[in-house]
């Protein structure tokens, strides 16, 4: 289990540009951006133990944020 923020400027430091311009132009973006946050957070908290988890619910919150990641990748590619 990594201790890391998984912060999306970390996971996409290419593509700060475009991150703000489709925050801005696509409201969906902005949701997903959003959502990504708060499925990071608490994945992170959990990891740093100020919130626990069952392993089940931290690994799902790990897949919906893959999941989260991977629509932002495939919109951050389609810009």
């Amino acid at each position: 289990m990594s201790n890391t923020p998984h912060t999306l400027h970390e996971e996409f430091p290419a593509d700060a540009q475009k991150i703000s311009a489709l925050k801005v132009a696509d409201p969906n973006f902005a949701k997903l951006l959003v959502d990504y946050d708060v499925v990071n957070d608490k994945v992170h908290r959990s990891e740093s133990r100020l919130d626990f988890l069952t392993e089940a619910e931290e690994q799902a919150l790990r897949r919906t944020r893959s999941h989260i990641k991977d629509q932002i990748a495939a919109a951050l590619q389609k810009a």
